[in-house]
């Protein structure tokens, strides 16, 4: 009998952390070439520097966990019942490609709906699937779940222009972390601010509720939910009226100042702001008075403010702050949303848009529970869910639910554990990790570019998307090149063509040879001074409906019950990813909702007991934990928990509607209302 060939000696290989975050971390992988037997920040990596967060510092547990999917499986038993039989993949996939043939046939190929999102943020494997279901003509996906309102409003307002490096808050004296965990969901971007602290810079924070990151903050405001445009708009009506606007920034490098100005004197003067922001009249002016003092105030903007009816205005109205202070032309000034670098990646040789021969509708991601149950001409009959968990991660969770127990609904699931959502599949195919796939990484929070190889082979029978797209592709008898070319052969293609992004001399020269070497190489935007006619802040936006931004009251203000629900990040999970890690759910814990002591008297409830939140959506129960941490009126549940592995009937999905954004179609996440009581 032959042995084993030897294990190759061990040794530190660079990758990148996968997940939908802005900072993207390098990280080295110790491995044999078989197995990974542990991880750490890369200290070569101009972002990260050697730094990783918690939910990826052991992340070798995650590659190696027992309960990873090694097997294609077929449903054997009800729909969620999760019975499964083994198969292969020749037949998963002659299943698969069979139904999807005969539904193109018979009801047309805009039935099947590709479901997808950030599980992975790698650019080839991400975007695998993208060719194959536009070859189909199968209907469209609009991925909507994050923070398209921000997007829209930041458009809106700055244009094309990217967003400042996350380097430049070093040397800011005033950072205003705005709706920002930072500690949960931007680890990297603290490091700059403690290198601001160093330097005397003041911190403040800006929330619903005082969470982790005020640890890091000199001053904290805990505003209502929805009102940041109306602070916002009251700090530009008390800049203007105390004199503090930078006029001659606002004339060379913006546009729509006096009809902003007249606006925000006129509609939100200190009284209506301290009115609909719930702050205190000193608080308000303190804020307002350091924003006038600084040399140069940095604003980084969270996702929160713009998960409501009125997030693309909070987006816009923020963004007029440090133009009026002028401080986007002052070492350390300016405001941070994204960096905006999907500009550096042409991906249509990747994604393929050309290869749809008709227009097809375009599904809402963030209303897929509507699409699943009341979406006709033609109903959807097959969707296929990658990168993705949406029962656990979509708003209206008994909608969602409703439509995958569809018996007429053939699901597939491509997934790496039995996921809320793989339970209702009708095939799973077994995915891989990124330290088993090749890629190529960038961020919307930082501006590395790093191109990663797999250091172990994948797990069982696992196969990476493109993989899996690709052999889907030949099942169903389409032979262009796009459908046998490497993922490899795809980031060679991308990195071959001319961007402006990535300068071949001069100063920011691009290093290929590096990038190819798996080190992480600096992308260069290309600059727009202040003052250029293309590239105006504009202030006022006469194209849409409020040319001005104004705050507006949020969809849950109408919906008559008492206590604002707050869908906060938790420290030890990324949306649902990490559920499956048993030492994270350990420092998670059950789901827990927050409530003040006034709130919690009030329903005659104490810390400790399980409670019931519910609304007209539905109903969830959590264990109730009583905190000055959180205003009266608010309630605050952190993290996204899993349904069937974790014990819960319904997490906090089941109370977040499907309603959107004012702009960009966006989901709307905290803008909804709850009451609560005794389970």
């Amino acid at each position: 009998m032959d042995s084993p060939p030897p294990a190759l000696p061990r040794s530190w290989q660079p990758s990148v952390c996968p997940h939908d975050c802005p900072d993207c971390c390098g990280m080295l992988a110790q491995t044999d070439g078989k197995q990974v037997y542990g991880v750490r920040g890369d200290p070569s990596h101009g972002h990260n520097r050697g730094q990783l967060c918690a939910k990826v510092g052991h992340y070798q547990r995650t590659v190696h966990t027992p309960n990873r999917l090694l097997t294609p499986l077929l449903r054997d038993g009800p729909k969620g019942s999760g019975q499964f039989r083994q198969t292969s993949w020749e037949e998963a996939i002659a299943l698969i490609a069979g139904r999807w043939q005969q539904l193109m046939a018979t009801v047309g190929p805009q039935s099947i709906l590709p479901v997808s999102y950030a599980g992975t943020m790698g650019q080839i494997q991400r975007n695998a699937g993208h060719a194959l279901f536009h070859r189909m003509g199968a209907s469209r996906l609009d991925r909507t779940i994050c923070t398209p309102a921000q997007n829209a409003g930041w458009d809106a307002v700055m244009g094309k222009r990217p967003g400042p490096d996350p380097d430049e808050a070093i040397d800011s004296d005033l950072i205003v972390l705005w709706g920002c965990n930072a500690l949960a969901t931007n680890l990297q971007f603290v490091q700059r601010i403690r290198q601001a602290k160093q330097s005397g810079a003041q911190v403040w924070l800006i929330d619903t509720h005082r969470q982790i990151s005020a640890s890091l903050a000199d001053q904290t405001l805990i505003v209502r939910p929805g009102s940041d445009a109306a602070l916002a708009l009251g700090v530009v009506a008390w800049l203007a009226a105390h004199g503090h606007s930078d006029e001659a920034f606002l004339a060379k490098a913006c546009s729509g100042w006096p009809e902003l100005r007249a606006a925000a004197l006129h509609g939100y003067p200190a009284e209506q702001v301290l009115q609909i922001t719930g702050l205190g009249a000193e608080e308000f002016a303190s804020f307002c008075r350091a924003l006038a003092k600084a040399r140069a105030p940095f604003l980084r903007l969270g996702g929160g403010p713009t998960r409501y009816a009125n997030g693309a205005a909070s987006t816009r109205a923020i963004l007029c702050i440090p133009a009026v202070l002028g401080a986007w032309c002052r070492p350390g000034g300016g405001a941070l949303a994204s960096t905006g670098s999907s500009a550096a990646l042409d991906m249509t040789p990747v994604t393929r848009p050309d290869l749809q021969k008709q227009p097809a509708r375009l599904v809402n991601l963030t209303r897929l529970g509507e699409a699943l149950t009341e979406l006709a001409d033609p109903p959807i009959r097959s969707i296929c869910v990658y990168n993705c968990n949406p029962v656990a991660v979509l708003p209206d969770q008994n909608r969602v639910l409703q439509g995958l127990e569809r018996e007429d609904l053939f699901t597939v699931v491509h997934e790496r554990f039995l996921t809320d959502t793989a339970l209702y599949a009708d095939v799973v195919l077994p995915a891989p990790t990124m330290l088993e796939t090749a890629d190529l990484y960038r961020s919307y929070g930082q501006y590395f570019l790093r191109r990663t190889r797999p250091v172990v082979a994948p797990l069982g029978q696992a196969r990476a998307n493109l993989d899996m797209f690709q052999a889907l592709a030949k099942a169903l008898g389409y032979s262009e090149p796009v459908f046998q070319t490497s993922a490899d052969e795809f980031i060679d293609l991308l990195l071959d063509a001319p961007s402006p992004w990535r300068p071949q001399s001069g100063p920011g020269a691009f290093d290929r040879a590096a990038l190819d070497r798996g080190e992480a190489v600096r992308l260069t935007p290309p600059p727009l001074a202040w003052g250029d006619p293309e590239a105006l802040i504009r202030l006022v936006q006469p194209e849409l409906p409020d040319p001005v931004p104004h705050w507006r009251a949020p969809h849950a203000a109408a919906d008559g019950l008492p206590l604002l629900l707050q869908t906060a990040p938790s420290q030890y999970r990324l949306n649902s990813s990490f559920a499956e890690r048993a030492d994270l759910a350990a420092k998670v814990g059950p789901q827990t909702l927050q409530l003040s002591p006034a709130d919690a008297s009030a329903r005659g409830l104490s810390d400790g007991q399980q409670v019931i939140a519910y609304n007209p959506l539905g109903q969830v129960e959590f264990l109730l934990k009583v905190t000055d941490s959180v205003p009266a009126g608010v309630a605050v549940a952190e993290g996204v928990h899993w349904l069937t592995a974790e014990g819960n009937l319904r997490n906090v999905n089941a109370l977040t509607s499907q309603r959107l954004t004012d702009l960009g179609q966006g989901s709307t996440y905290y803008d909804n209302a709850i009451d609560v009581r005794a389970a």
